[in-house]
């Protein structure tokens, strides 16, 4: 296919080619990855080696795809550094244009080569909001050899899903802290000051931005980092958020109450119980789905609602394919058990992948947490449904962009099965309310425990 860019989108380029560090903070369906791939290329020469990080699933598939798409890319070699430490040592010895590894093998690279021995001189961080976290292994690892990293871009869409906050390390990694301070400690006291905290023990669960400091926060990074919108530049395709609502009958709903007032359900099969709130949060959300876990990993069952809404949705869907998004490991086999017969598949491969988008799977089944970031399957289907629906917006939102983005050519329709009187709904509120995350979940349990 002839690349024919969008201004933008030839804007995007010039920032990766003008700016040593450069953050694309561009919305999902923009094209961050041909766009990137077009500025490596021009890039390239002998003496270059590009290494890109990206979640599994887009590291197995997206890259490789998208050179294979566009005819000024087909020359590229993608060499895939994934799998055993033996064919991950393999592929560092092939001789090609880019390698692509997974987030989860950046401790392990950076460990592989001696000190000062690390050859990359180009890093492409794909979905850098998953270095959010400064303690996190991978964080380390890389802000360890940044020094020898010549160029470096960090794409996401959604670079604070859960706040400011989680600007600094994406940012440390862009610049070695020169912007937001060379310390979270430091950017934190100058930014933000406590917002939700534990008065006995003075941890602080989230903070919230000082007046002013979101614009200049935004001030200090803008020289580096462009943010644009898809509805700002893109003709989007319509989108519908339909919520389905189900109810369990009186006993059900007696067990659900017993387990958040008791924090301790006994069943003939085993207890459930919650230690703490969080726990209690998580054992909530999956009665609601209609099976909780109990003793010793035993699933418990406690309702059919939501699989009947879930029934009659792919029979309202008359035949076009539907991508279901699960919570639990229990949610999935019993949607595997509910369609059988129609043959549902995970989409875990790069094959299930590409069936998918050639309307092979009538009913596709995924994890937000594997499926959110990087897969194109808009050509695929235009119908989601949430069974489980998460706390994280990020992986909400990213999970909604495989099929709500540019290339779509149907109305995207986005149902949520909420099971009433549960806390499902305090998910619901949560996620239109862009407050997310544990400070979020403590007080949703909290406000159902008062109730």
């Amino acid at each position: 296919m002839k690349y024919v860019p969008h201004d933008y989108q030839d804007y995007a380029a010039k920032q990766i080619l003008d700016k040593p560090a450069c953050g694309l903070f561009l919305d999902m369906g923009m094209g961050k990855t041909v766009v990137t791939l077009t500025a490596i290329n021009e890039l390239l020469d002998g003496a270059v080696k590009v290494l890109i990080i990206a979640p599994l699933r887009v590291a197995e598939d997206t890259w490789s795809k998208e050179c294979e798409k566009w005819d000024h890319l087909k020359h590229l070699r993608i060499t895939k550094v994934l799998g055993s430490e033996k064919k991950r040592l393999a592929a560092l010895e092939a001789k090609t244009d880019i390698y692509v590894i997974n987030r989860e093998n950046v401790a392990w690279l950076v460990k592989y080569y001696e000190p000062n021995q690390w050859p990359f001189s180009i890093v492409v961080i794909d979905e850098l909001s998953s270095f959010k976290s400064a303690s996190a292994l991978r964080f380390r690892a890389l802000r360890k050899v940044r020094p020898l990293i010549k160029r470096i871009v960090g794409l996401t869409g959604t670079p604070a899903p859960n706040g400011l906050i989680d600007l600094w390390p994406q940012m440390c990694l862009l610049d070695r802290g020169e912007r937001l301070g060379k310390t979270l400690g430091g950017y934190q006291e100058r930014y933000f000051e406590p917002d939700v905290m534990d008065r006995n023990t003075g941890v602080v669960y989230k903070y919230k931005p000082k007046p002013n400091a979101e614009r200049a926060i935004y001030n200090c990074i803008a020289d580096i980092c462009m943010s644009m919108k898809a509805q700002d530049y893109l003709l989007m395709p319509p989108r519908i958020d339909n919520f389905v609502r189900v109810e369990m009958s009186s006993k059900e709903k007696a067990l659900y109450k017993q387990l958040e007032r008791d924090m301790i359900l006994p069943l003939a099969e085993g207890n459930i119980d919650a230690a703490n709130a969080a726990v209690l949060s998580n054992k909530l959300l999956q009665m609601a789905n209609g099976a909780v876990y109990g003793e010793n990993g035993v699933v418990q069952p406690i309702h059919r609602r939501k699989l009947n809404a879930l029934e009659t949705l792919w029979e309202g869907a008359n035949g076009k394919p539907i991508l279901v998004f699960y919570a639990y490991k229990h949610d999935k086999e019993r949607i595997y058990k509910l369609f059988k017969k129609d043959k549902p598949r995970e989409l875990n491969t790069s094959q299930d992948i590409t069936d998918w988008n050639a309307g092979k799977i009538p009913v596709a089944l995924a994890h937000p947490a594997s499926a959110g970031h990087g897969l194109n399957l808009q050509a695929g289907g235009h119908i989601i449904i949430w069974f489980g629906i998460p706390w994280s917006l990020e992986l909400y939102q990213q999970a909604n962009g495989r099929l709500y983005r540019q290339g779509q050519n149907e109305t995207v329709i986005i149902h949520h099965i909420v099971t009433t009187g549960t806390i499902d709904e305090e998910v619901i509120s949560a996620l239109d309310r862009k407050d997310t995350g544990q400070a979020a979940l403590l007080r949703a349990v909290k406000a159902r425990l008062a109730k």
